[in-house]
């Protein structure tokens, strides 16, 4: 049962705040990158160079497959040297694994903003396709699959974090396996939609991934008011 302040509380906007969610070494990162993505920062301003970096990369993009993208288009488009280029990246996957990470910390920012589950993946799929040219392109290139089990780690940290923020106690070993199952098929059907061009608006992809949640899993969420 929950007591009458969990219900209270649970009506409540969660977020990804200070108590709601710690990303692990694993998932390399920490609660402080997620605020560094607020321009207002100084993380922000001592990334600016890198963030140049990343807008020539979507833009090369845009008409060229990343395979074929060169070092030197990104320098060129972006109006700085090689040299510069180097200082900030390994090379131009190193440059994308970092846009990625960033990326996919902000589209869960706009997910902790949600009042429900269903409402937290509109947000998160509304903010995925406004970087679509970069998702698809990543997703494309990401032959070790590498970027889908870094934003497997980040969702089920989140699902995992949000059950612990309003019931108290950690998710049981039998919803933790469902869990994993949920967040595994969730990032294979995102990759799809975001590959296959998007066919579905956010609202009703979110809505057919809520469908699909298992039944002990939603019953959980519903008693948490996580659902409506």
């Amino acid at each position: 049962m929950i007591s009458e302040e969990g219900a209270n509380r649970s009506k409540k906007t969660f977020s990804l705040g200070k108590n709601m969610i710690e990303f692990t070494d694993r998932t390399r990162y920490r609660r402080k990158e997620l605020l560094m993505i607020e321009s207002s920062t100084p993380a922000m301003k001592g990334e600016k160079t890198k963030y140049r970096l990343a807008a020539a990369m979507k833009e090369c993009m845009k008409t060229t497959p990343v395979d074929a993208i060169t070092v030197r288009q990104i320098t060129e488009r972006c109006g700085v040297t090689r040299q510069t280029f180097y200082r900030n990246f390994l090379d131009k996957y190193d440059l994308i694994n970092w846009y990625f990470d960033k990326l996919l910390a902000r589209s869960f920012e706009h997910m902790g903003r949600g009042t429900t589950v269903l409402d937290s993946l509109e947000k998160k799929f509304t903010y995925i396709q406004e970087e679509k040219t970069f998702f698809a392109a990543a997703f494309r290139y990401d032959r070790q699959n590498s970027l889908r089990e870094h934003d497997f780690k980040l969702i089920l940290a989140f699902y995992e974090n949000l059950i612990r923020e309003k019931s108290g106690r950690p998710a049981s070993p039998e919803i933790h396996f469902l869990l994993e199952m949920y967040c595994q098929g969730s990032i294979t059907m995102t990759v799809k939609w975001v590959l296959g061009g998007m066919d579905l608006t956010p609202s009703q992809f979110a809505g057919l991934l809520v469908r699909a949640m298992p039944a002990a899993l939603r019953d959980l969420f519903l008693e948490l008011h996580l659902l409506s």
